[in-house]
C-alpha cells in the first residue's frame, strides 16, 4: 500500500495506491508458500461513538479536496504513528485496518454521487444513509462498511439526508478523523440552518448523525436493520415486506479481500431497505495478490439472484488498476 501522504502545505489530489509494502500477508490467513497461518487477533467489540468523544489529543490538519468545479469538501490527515504508535503503514491486522488514508474509490464514489444528483437520478433529502468503509483481514470483517474520512457521507448530508450513520473498524479512526471531518464540512451549513448535529447531548438532532466501530460480523447489532431477507422469501404478507434499515449504502474499497465479500454481502443484506434500498459501491476492478475486486462481488450478488447492477462509471487514471462505481438495488 501507499507510503504515508505528502505533507507538503500545499493539497495535492493524489491517492494512495494498493500495494503489499507494509502487509504481512500470513497474518491475514492466506499461509503463502505453505507457511503455517497465524491466528489474528480477536476484534474489537461493538461500539458506538459519540459526537462528543472526538479526539483532543490528536489534531488533524484539515485541507481542501477539491470534486468539481461546484464542490470542495475538507479531509483531516493525522498520521498512523500518533494515533497507533505504527509509523508508515497502511494495515496492522486486527489492529489498525487502513481508516487514516484517503483511498480513491472514496473521491471516485463522490464525484459519481454529485453527477447523479445533478443529472435528477439520485435525492438524499430525507433519505437514511450509512457509509461503510472497510479493509478486511482474513475472515475477521473490519468495517467504510468503512467510512475513514467519511467524504461520501458528509456528501449527502450537505444534500439533506435525514439519517447519516458512519461505520469503521477501528473507533480511533472515528474520533480523530472522521469526526472531526463531519464537523468542518457539515457544522457550518447546518448552523446557518439553525442546526446543530449531536449525538445523545442535551442538544437537538438533527439530521441524525452517529458513528459506529466494529467488524462485519457483529455491527448489525448496532445499525439500522431491515427484515431478514430470507423471512422475506418466505413470507407473502405486504406489511412484512416493507421494512426499515437504510435507504442508500454507501461503501469505497471494501471488496478487495476475497474470504470477506460473503460477510459483507450478508451484513448489506441486513440492513438495507427492502424493497427500495440501492447501494452505491466504489473499487477496483481487480486487487492483485488478495483475489477481490468488483468483478468478483457482482459475481456473488449475480449467484444470489435478488439484486441487479448497473456500472455507473470507470477510472482508468493510471494512478492504479482500473477503477469502477456499481449501483445495486433489489429486481
Amino acid at each position: 500500500m501507499a507510503e504515508e501522504e505528502n505533507s507538503s502545505s500545499k493539497p495535492k489530489e493524489t491517492y494512495p495506491l494498493f500495494s503489499f509494502s507494509n502487509l504481512n500477508l500470513q497474518g491475514l490467513g492466506f499461509g503463502l508458500f505453505g507457511s503455517p497461518e497465524k491466528p489474528l487477533p480477536p476484534p474489537p467489540p461493538c461500539v458506538e461513538v459519540l459526537l462528543s468523544e472526538e479526539s483532543s489529543t490528536v489534531k488533524s490538519n484539515a485541507e481542501p479536496i477539491v470534486i468539481n468545479d461546484e464542490l470542495t469538501l475538507l479531509k483531516g490527515r493525522v498520521s498512523t504513528f500518533d494515533v497507533f504508535g505504527v509509523a508508515n503503514s497502511d494495515l496492522l491486522a486486527g489492529k489498525y485496518e487502513g481508516g487514516l488514508k484517503l483511498w480513491e474509490g472514496s473521491v471516485d464514489l463522490v464525484k459519481t454521487l454529485c453527477s447523479e444528483v445533478r443529472e435528477g437520478r439520485l435525492m438524499f433529502k430525507g433519505k437514511r444513509v450509512l457509509e461503510v468503509r472497510c479493509l478486511v483481514s482474513g475472515d475477521i470483517l473490519c468495517s467504510q462498511l468503512g467510512c475513514g474520512h467519511g467524504l461520501p457521507g458528509i456528501f449527502t448530508g450537505l444534500e439533506g439526508a435525514a439519517v447519516i450513520h458512519f461505520q469503521d473498524f477501528n473507533a480511533e479512526v472515528l474520533k480523530h478523523l472522521t469526526i472531526p471531518n463531519v464537523k468542518v464540512n457539515l457544522m457550518k451549513k447546518l448552523s446557518q440552518q439553525h442546526f446543530l448535529i449531536t449525538n445523545k447531548t442535551d442538544m437537538s438532532i438533527s439530521p441524525d448523525v452517529r458513528f459506529f466501530a466494529g467488524d462485519w460480523s457483529e455491527i448489525h447489532q448496532l445499525l439500522h436493520c431491515g427484515f431478514n431477507m430470507d423471512q422475506q422469501k418466505a413470507t407473502d404478507d405486504p406489511e412484512q415486506k416493507g421494512c426499515d434499515g437504510y435507504d442508500i449504502i454507501l461503501m469505497a474499497e471494501t471488496v478487495y479481500a476475497l474470504s470477506s465479500l460473503h460477510s459483507l454481502y450478508g451484513l448489506i443484506k441486513k440492513c438495507l431497505h427492502h424493497p427500495s434500498g440501492v447501494i452505491y459501491m466504489a473499487g477496483k476492478k481487480h486487487y492483485f495478490g488478495v483475489g477481490g475486486g468488483t468483478r468478483q462481488f457482482l459475481h456473488l450478488v449475480k449467484k444470489d439472484g435478488i439484486m441487479e447492477a448497473c456500472l455507473l462509471a470507470e477510472v482508468a487514471d493510471g494512478s492504479s488498476n482500473v477503477r469502477e462505481v456499481w449501483k445495486f438495488s433489489f429486481k
